[in-house]
């Protein structure tokens, strides 16, 4: 599962991709969403993790953009913030934001493991989704 990491801070970049390869995926990062966009024009990503304050674009404003992007339909970006205002959440959903954690809550920074496990799930979810597009049911039983 290849995932790219989104956030102008290094030491979150760090942490994050430090986590998830010892997990077992492909990570690359970013570190702002105009750079975002720039590799998500030359890569594919199963899911996409960001920030909310990035200098140049945000992560709204990189959502925004993500979601008329064809190569982005129906992958599943995570905002990780230490945001905690509630408006801020609706406003990443609105703009596309689409994971959540078991809780139905954004994944905020404090609930990271509750976010790595909700990543492995997404995973097998999405390993079992291909499987069935690349050999969908014929006929009726």
């Amino acid at each position: 599962m290849r995932l790219l990491i989104v956030d102008d801070s290094k030491t979150m970049r760090d942490m994050v991709t430090f986590t998830l390869k010892k997990a077992g995926f492909d990570v690359a990062e970013a570190e702002d969403g105009q750079r975002a966009l720039a590799v998500l024009n030359a890569s594919k990503f199963d899911l996409i993790i960001t920030d909310l304050n990035m200098p140049v674009m945000n992560g709204l404003e990189m959502i925004k953009q993500l979601r008329t992007l064809p190569s982005c339909t129906g992958v599943p970006i995570l905002f990780l913030s230490t945001e905690s205002d509630e408006g801020i959440k609706q406003q990443a959903k609105a703009a596309g934001a689409t994971w959540k954690d078991p809780d139905d809550k954004m994944i905020a920074a404090k609930n990271f493991q509750a976010g790595l496990q909700t990543l492995r799930q997404v995973e097998f979810a999405l390993f079992d989704m291909r499987i069935h597009a690349q050999h969908p049911k014929t006929g009726s039983s």
